[in-house]
């Protein structure tokens, strides 16, 4: 056993000794000053600077290798060096470009790096390594608390997900720091934007209220995305992808680099189709970007230009209980038709992004950024209705052959043709110990909202007859400040402070188009924190913010006696961040508390429609812990955990009473907030055997989600894990800049779960029946991909 042991610990000595441990740090080659955030790579090896603009790599040979360093705003570090066996140590300074390349809205809008809210970040290399055809919110299953799911259920189509609980119409969203939350449902439909995430370069997740942004309230997250990268050099990449369900992605992407000392084109155009994991859930889904730059030493004037086309067949009916068993890939839409279901039961729509910044500098130390925008989007959803009334369209019942008909078979269109546009201002001034930013936003919503008849069996309807034209419209003024004071070295101390005006008028809906709304709300929304900063690899922090959000357009159905309130959200966070070069370490708790949230009672409102009502009291309570550490050169290891508590304090149920009429109200005292679970968690497990080639095997924990507030456990989906596996392998030639293989293996253990879903109650018979409808993921499935870059 001592001889074992024994040549074990020469093992690991030799091990340790074999060793090219590379450290150094990267600076302003100008000021002298740390460059915090560089990118770093050695031998297809990379990492990032800490705030103290340290690095740190392991290698697995010595030898003479490129160095390459980079980091927007400065000329790429590119030379070989030698590295010996042992510790080695290379400093590198970087030379600014001279020009202002830096988006300033991320400085704006984002929380900074030590700033006292919970967050986590994805960065181009994260994003690059997954982005084999499903949407985006597939791409941030692991972050902590976020849950996702696919009507399709391949994650190509209609996908979502949610961040603690809280659903996409309560997380806010930008895109180059402009609002792209839907003015009126104020979610966020990502298949309008396919393969947007091909020309993402990074996202900021934060978790709670966090800090002042444009657009809607974030009232359980807010998502920044940013496309304003800058390539010095011209490049070009293909990108083709199949998989399981005939899925297919062809992306083609290129840029200039800089031409003239100061113009940048980008482009790509991508093509993603789709079977669908469901019965006849086909996406057909098409998307194009292009961006424009001048850029000077102090100037930066960019015009991006994007949008996407879908045809996705309609799959988010759901299945019942007995029909998950036996057929889980059934879709009912379609099947009102006779004999084969209707072909065309499509979603269609098109959306077209315009977005005009100007980036200013006016000395080292502020900047200002105003940006115009226009979103043009129209479409419509095509259905097969079998025997709708005459007489509910406000039609006369025709008489054919003699015979008064009263219904017909008919084939409808639901449209909407709106248009969103505005503009948006920061100042930002940044210094050693006082930083602050000024900014705000105009936005203004033009919608309407109108249905055809394309076709009808029995006749007595002219082809496209309109039988409602209603719009409705939404403006949306905010300002806000924010500022960071460090009174002594190693405390900060954060405020924030947003007033936002919404005026929003709507003029009827569609089954009940003389129901009129006409709101209008102010809104001030504080936040306080503070950072303390233990070191230079670890800090705490603490904050609390306060957030308002105005009801959704279809909780304004519920008629002008019974106009919901807006919801309020007191947010407290708290956490300890450890970053060091191989280790990283982040634990919070946050307490989240409502008053008037919007919630599903089943009630019915003055006008006999299903809304939701406010509620006064509920809250999340939760603890969140995420690490990663690298084990030497071939090992990387991440997880986190999130537990959480989710309340409503008092629930009352309303159930349909078919025996008696009306509704009968039931109370279940302290009940669970529906798609909430007590538990999620995700790891990354990656394994790197060979140059160039990692193999990540990531597995995904969901516990109990009930589908309503009851926390009734037949009303619930069951908790899953789900186990995937990815492969990238950079291949070693010389024909092209880079040529890489991918393969994603997803739920390898062909788990049949279901993270998404809905459920009715009503009382017949002198019986309560209870029905659920699910939404069912695929089972095993793969996705290939090739990726060539020049």
């Amino acid at each position: 056993m001592k001889n074992v042991m024994l040549l074990a610990m020469l093992f690991v000595a030799a091990f340790a000794q074999a060793q090219v441990n590379v450290t150094g740090v990267v600076t302003n080659k100008t000021t002298g000053r740390p460059v915090t955030g560089a990118t770093v790579t050695i031998q297809n090896f990379g990492t990032h600077t800490d705030n103290n603009g340290r690095y740190y790599l392991r290698l697995r040979d010595a030898g003479t290798y490129p160095l390459m360093v980079s980091f927007i705003g400065y000329t790429t570090y590119l030379y070989p060096t030698s590295f010996t066996t042992g510790d080695n140590t290379i400093n590198v300074s970087l030379e600014e470009t001279g020009l202002f390349v830096k988006p300033v809205e991320i400085s704006s809008l984002r929380a900074g790096a030590t700033a006292p809210f919970t967050k986590s970040s994805l960065s181009a290399e994260d994003i690059k390594k997954q982005n084999l055809g499903q949407d985006l919110p597939m791409l941030l299953n692991q972050l902590p608390g976020v849950v996702t799911n696919s009507d399709a259920g391949a994650g190509i189509g209609y996908t979502n997900f949610r961040v603690r609980g809280s659903d996409v119409t309560r997380v806010n969203i930008t895109v180059n720091g402009i609002p792209i939350n839907d003015a009126e449902s104020q979610g966020v439909f990502f298949v309008n934007m396919p393969d947007f995430a091909s020309s993402v370069n990074s996202i900021q997740l934060q978790r709670g209220v966090g800090t002042s942004t444009n657009g809607a309230g974030a009232f359980g997250a807010s998502l920044n995305l940013s496309t304003n990268t800058f390539n010095d050099k011209a490049y070009a990449e293909v990108d083709n992808s199949y998989g399981s369900f005939n899925s297919w992605k062809h992306t083609v992407k290129a840029g200039t680099g800089l031409l003239n000392d100061h113009f940048t084109v980008d482009a790509r155009l991508s093509k993603i189709t789709s079977d669908g994991y469901i019965d006849r859930a086909t996406s057909d889904l098409q998307s194009f970007y292009t961006s424009a730059a001048y850029i000077a030493k102090k100037t930066a004037v960019r015009l991006n230009v994007f949008g996407g086309k879908e045809k996705t067949y309609q799959a988010w009916n759901g299945i019942d209980s007995a029909t998950l068993a036996d057929n889980r890939r059934y879709n009912s839409s379609g099947t009102e038709k006779p004999g084969e279901p209707y072909d065309n039961e499509t979603d269609n729509y098109q959306q077209t992004h315009y977005q005009l910044s100007l980036n200013q500098g006016i000395t080292d130390n502020l900047n200002f950024n105003v940006a115009l925008h226009l979103t043009r989007g129209k479409g419509y959803y095509e259905s097969y209705y079998g025997d709708d009334s005459y007489t509910e369209f406000g039609l006369p019942n025709p008489v054919v052959n003699g015979t008064e008909i009263t219904e017909t078979d008919m084939v409808r269109q639901l449209w909407l043709d709106n248009y969103f546009y505005g503009g948006v201002f920061s100042i930002n001034h940044s210094m050693k110990k006082f930083n602050w930013s000024l900014g705000g936003g105009w936005n203004k919503y033009d919608g309407d909202h109108y249905g055809k008849i394309i076709w009808a069996q029995n006749g007595g309807i002219d082809k496209d007859h309109k039988w409602y034209d209603l719009d409705a419209t939404k403006t949306d003024v905010n300002v806000y400040w924010k500022g960071e004071y460090s009174p002594i070295e190693k405390l900060s101390v954060f405020a924030d402070m947003q007033y936002r005006h919404v005026g929003y008028d709507i003029n009827g809906f569609r089954k009940r188009p003389n129901v009129e709304q006409h709101n209008k709300y102010n809104f001030f929304n504080p936040k306080v924190g503070v950072t303390y900063h233990v070191n230079n690899f670890q800090y705490a922090y603490a904050s609390f913010a306060i957030g308002n959000k105005e009801p959704n357009r279809d909780d304004f159905e519920a008629g002008t006696t019974q106009t919901p309130e807006h919801e309020t959200l007191r947010n407290l966070e708290a956490g300890y961040v450890y970053t060091s070069q191989r280790v990283g370490l982040q634990a919070n708790v946050y307490y989240m508390n409502y008053k008037n949230q919007l919630v599903l009672t089943g009630k019915i409102n003055d006008v006999g429609a299903y809304t939701r009502s406010n509620i006064p009291e509920s809250y999340r309570l939760g603890l969140e812990l995420q690490g990663s550490v690298k084990l030497g050169s071939y090992v990387d290891v991440a997880a986190n955990i999130a537990l959480s508590r989710n309340k409503i304090k008092d629930f009352t149920e309303y159930i349909d009473d078919y025996d008696n009429g009306g509704q009968k109200e039931v109370n279940h005292g302290e009940t669970d907030i529906s798609f909430s679970p007590d538990v999620t968690g995700g790891y990354t497990f990656t394994v790197k055997p060979v140059k160039g080639l990692n193999i990540d095997l990531l597995g995904k924990y969901v516990s109990r989600q009930y589908l309503d507030n009851t926390s009734i456990k037949r009303r619930s989906l069951d908790g899953y894990y789900v186990q995937d596996v990815r492969i990238n392998y950079l291949v070693p030639q010389k024909l092209v800049k880079e040529l890489g293989l991918q393969l994603m293996l997803n739920n390898v253990f062909n788990k049949m779960y279901v993270p998404n879903g809905y459920t009715f109650s009503y009382i017949e018979g002198g019986q309560l029946i209870t029905g659920n409808g699910y939404l069912p993921m695929a089972g095993f499935n793969v996705m290939g991909g090739v990726h060539i870059g020049f």
